[in-house]
């Protein structure tokens, strides 16, 4: 997979709400929320070209049950991939241009990914130097995705966790 951190497009908002309008259409009651996650879903923060979407879903099984809807979407149908609770999913082979990850509604991973996106939108200093990070990153990971993940997974962890405690303090 080539790793390519490019400028901000607004684009990639139309292109969140496009597909969005697609999974829910054909989804129907089996989704609760889409949020639009990941870089791509911060103004101004360059970012991987990729859209990172959650889907709340009631039941897990039934979204289990869809599983010919991905594939007729387009959608690699990936499981689990190494976190409980999840159902991921990916569009666009080497070339990707969509990630979903489910959960079920009031799962805690919903709460640090959508806390994380709103704290970059809420602090500019802390999104560029993720974004200086990430560009950095890509140069130096060699298309290797792992290493990239690697790199920026303490500044990730770090920042969720601030993240979620200004979430908290603000409500």
């Amino acid at each position: 997979m080539n790793i390519e951190v490019v400028p901000h497009n607004p684009d990639w908002k139309r292109n969140f709400e496009d597909e969005k309008k697609l999974l829910t259409g054909r989804l129907g009651t089996l989704v609760a929320r889409v949020h639009h996650i990941g870089s791509t879903s911060v103004p101004g923060l360059a970012a991987k070209p990729i859209i990172d979407m959650i889907l709340e879903v009631p039941d897990l099984a039934d979204l289990d049950s869809a599983r010919r809807t991905f594939l007729d979407l387009g959608y690699e149908v990936m499981g689990e991939y190494g976190i409980p609770g999840r159902r991921y999913f990916r569009k666009g082979g080497d070339r990707r241009t969509h990630h979903i990850h489910a959960f079920e509604v009031g799962d805690a991973n919903v709460d640090r990914h959508v806390a994380f996106r709103d704290y970059l939108m809420a602090h500019p200093a802390e999104r560029l130097a993720y974004e200086n990070l990430k560009i950095q990153l890509a140069r130096e990971a060699d298309n290797d995705i792992d290493r990239y993940c690697d790199g920026k997974e303490d500044f990730v962890k770090f920042h969720e966790a601030k993240a979620l405690l200004w979430t908290a303090n603000a409500e």
